[in-house]
């Protein structure tokens, strides 16, 4: 019974320390499908969704012009911020965290692109330029 234990919580730091060891190249490709709706990097601007700039860190419906859920604008008055850990859980199932959201995106389904993407973002900060 020891050894399932250990190797369950071996399993689960494999794969935590995957999700914080993301590959922002591989990131840029997978961001690709995110592209139709969001934008990133310089000069990016509001499509579908918002843009994407400083996403990390950056406290929840804080994009100024764009209409967000009542999900997402009550996340960001009770000061909650798209941290690596919440961007992972809102890009496995979007309506996870914001049931009556807009985002019509089923979620990605693996761990390590999911942390690819979040590696990706995150290199840009507020102004879109890499950090």
């Amino acid at each position: 019974m020891r050894w399932i234990v250990a190797a369950v919580t071996l399993v689960a730091f494999a794969g935590a320390a995957h999700a914080e060891a993301g590959d922002p190249a591989k990131g840029e490709q997978a961001f690709k499908v995110c592209m139709a709706c969001h934008a990133v990097g310089p000069g990016a601007k509001t499509k579908v969704g918002p843009e994407l700039n400083g996403i990390v860190g950056r406290k929840w419906g804080s994009v100024e012009g764009y209409s967000y859920s009542a999900d997402l604008k009550d996340g960001g008055s009770q000061n909650k911020v798209w941290d690596e850990a919440t961007l992972d859980n809102y890009l496995t199932n979007p309506k996870t965290l914001a049931p009556h959201g807009k985002m019509a995106f089923p979620g990605i389904s693996q761990a390590g692109k999911r942390a690819d993407v979040i590696a990706f973002l995150k290199q840009f900060d507020a102004s879109g330029n890499k950090k």
